[in-house]
């Protein structure tokens, strides 16, 4: 069912980096990326793949990996993700991407989940280094890269209490995600008309 896929679709920081991502299951990662919905359909994301090691490295070197961890550096040598995407924009074809990289990120991450993998998307990246280390062409913007493998971790949800969002991890090193109650989420048209 879609709604236990989404909840299994966690961002995974920690990952098994001795169990392979084959350069096949990441290809049909991004045919599930490529099925999904493209503004006006121009379908102008591109990706570069990677599961081999020394390209993993430049990758890794241009992420930064947990905001709300600042003590936590990323994965140590062993927990790394053990193959990455690099989500591009092809200036060529057009210069909004709206919101397809998100969409897309969805559909591989869900793709992912059902393989018994997981994931983590990366906005803050390094992009010029990245750039540089992979020599990828200025007409491609980077958008953002989608860490890909065998989670070594437990992810679990809960409900925020007090509007406190920020994820963290327990003296078990279990991942810890407050959401929103669903009725914090929903605006009523009535509330509109009180004030």
């Amino acid at each position: 069912m879609i709604k236990d896929l989404i909840a299994k679709n966690r961002s995974y920081r920690r990952f098994y980096q001795d169990v392979p991502v084959s350069i096949e299951v990441l290809k049909d990662l991004i045919e599930l990326a490529r099925l999904s919905p493209s503004a006006a359909n121009r379908q102008p994301l591109k990706y570069i793949l990677s599961n081999k090691l020394e390209t993993n490295l430049k990758i890794f070197s241009c992420l930064s990996w947990a905001g709300y961890l600042t003590d936590w550096p990323g994965p140590e040598e062993g927990e790394r993700p053990s193959a990455y995407i690099i989500m591009l924009g092809d200036s060529r074809i057009t210069n909004n991407y709206f919101c397809d990289y998100g969409i897309a990120a969805q559909s591989i991450l869900l793709g992912a989940v059902e393989k018994g993998l997981g994931g983590c998307i990366f906005g803050s990246v390094n992009r010029e280094k990245l750039r540089e280390k992979l020599k990828i062409p200025s007409y491609y913007d980077v958008l953002q890269v989608i860490a890909i493998g065998k989670p070594k971790e437990t992810v679990v949800i809960e409900t925020a209490l007090n509007g406190e969002i920020k994820y963290w991890r327990d003296e078990n090193g279990v991942h810890h995600v407050p959401k929103r109650p669903l009725d914090e989420l929903i605006v009523s048209l009535n509330d509109f008309s009180k004030g």
